[in-house]
């Protein structure tokens, strides 16, 4: 069963996570590389979020125009 795309907020929260981990220095870099790919992972899922409701929002705003 595939892993279903965390929310804005989820996203958010767990890439601040990651944010203190490597911020710790004390991450093994093993470890290191897998939480930098997984923070660009969640990244990518904010810029999508945030592009969408930018987009939304435009088209919201030119139907009240």
């Amino acid at each position: 069963m595939a892993e279903k795309n965390p929310t804005f907020n989820e996203a958010l929260e767990e890439l601040e996570s990651i944010l203190k981990d490597i911020e710790s220095g004390d991450m093994e870099v093993d470890k290191l590389t897998i939480k930098v790919k997984r923070a660009a992972f969640l990244l990518g899922i904010c810029n999508k979020k945030l592009k969408n409701t930018e987009e939304e929002l435009e088209r919201i705003v030119e139907d009240l125009e």
